[in-house]
């Protein structure tokens, strides 16, 4: 039995493909995608498939020759029509693969990105030279999915973890991530702009990481569409010159840091040098490092409270 879907971004009417199987159906998914501009579109209509049908990979392509059901093709036309309005796939699946573990994201937060990753293992390093038997406290400053602070949570059992956001629809995200990974009872959740929280009470903190806004404000609307036009624009916004949150950041963090702890902060791949100036005209970090990602990008920048530094509040 032959049926009749329709996949196109604009009106379900214009466009009519007939679908039998798995495989036809990838192959129509992939031309369709392709032409609504789509870079990776076979890839894409594999996953989108995967979630309709509640398969693996391996499940799928055993089954590449089944038939599809109605209310699969449905399903399926209704998935890539979304694509095809350049929705991103982990917005349209509500998920995202990040340290080897799968995130619910939604239009509110910022979607994981691999390279985020080495801000992670940055951290993890960092925390490496603590002294055995004493528990660091750590803020993952705006948390967004929550991605991080789980991470570090998972990886450090004997952790303070405070995870903060300006958005209480980004923390709801978090919440529910720790609640996926089951480490919803170690972490303190701060709603807030950066360090100023409504109801104060934060610890003096070992570490603190974020991976903060750093698109210049005039570069926004040439980014592709699944960036500028779906997530979220305070988690992009870096401002005219994309330092506006680090010069917050490295201005504020002294204040909560004990002596000898330590900022990692993700950056754009060319703020290297003026986020190190950063911390050097802080007068109160170092050393400073900077750390490429595994395509020789600048992506991480770490620096430490210098122990002998006792500049009050507000310094810089």
């Amino acid at each position: 039995m032959m049926t009749t879907i329709a996949v196109e971004a604009k009106s379900e009417d214009s466009t009519r493909v007939d679908l039998q199987t798995v495989r036809s159906a990838l192959v129509v998914a992939d031309e369709f995608l392709l032409g609504a501009g789509i870079e990776n579109a076979r890839l894409d209509a594999e996953v989108l498939l995967r979630q309709v049908l509640r398969m693996n990979k391996t499940e799928l392509y055993l089954k590449i020759d089944e038939l599809l059901q109605p209310a699969e093709e449905r399903r399926f036309r209704e998935l890539l029509r979304r694509r095809a309005q350049r929705e991103p796939v982990a917005y349209i699946t509500g998920q995202k693969e990040f340290w080897s573990l799968d995130f619910i994201v939604t239009s509110a937060v910022l979607i994981p990105r691999p390279e985020t990753e080495l801000l992670v293992e940055i951290a993890l390093d960092c925390l490496k030279s603590r002294a055995v038997g004493t528990a660091p406290a750590i803020f993952d400053l705006g948390t967004g999915s929550g991605a991080i602070a789980v991470c570090l949570t998972k990886e450090r059992l004997d952790a303070d973890i405070w995870a903060g956001d300006i958005s209480l629809s980004a923390l709801e995200v978090a919440r529910a991530n720790a609640l996926r990974h089951g480490v919803s009872d170690r972490i303190h959740w701060l709603p807030g702009d950066l360090f100023a929280t409504p109801n104060g009470g934060m610890p003096i903190f070992d570490l603190i990481v974020s991976n903060p806004p750093y698109i210049r404000t005039g570069e926004l609307a040439m980014l592709p569409p699944e960036i500028s036009q779906w997530e979220p624009l305070i988690a992009l916004n870096g401002g005219a010159d994309g330092m506006d949150v680090y010069r917050r950041i490295i201005r504020e963090a002294h204040n909560h840091l004990a002596p000898g702890g330590q900022i990692v902060l993700e950056i754009g791949a060319d703020m290297g040098p003026m986020v190190a100036e950063l911390f050097e005209r802080a007068d109160c970090y170092g050393p400073i490092s900077v750390f490429q990602d595994y395509a020789g990008r600048d992506r991480v920048i770490a620096a430490m409270k210098l122990p002998q530094s006792e500049k009050g509040p507000g310094h810089g």
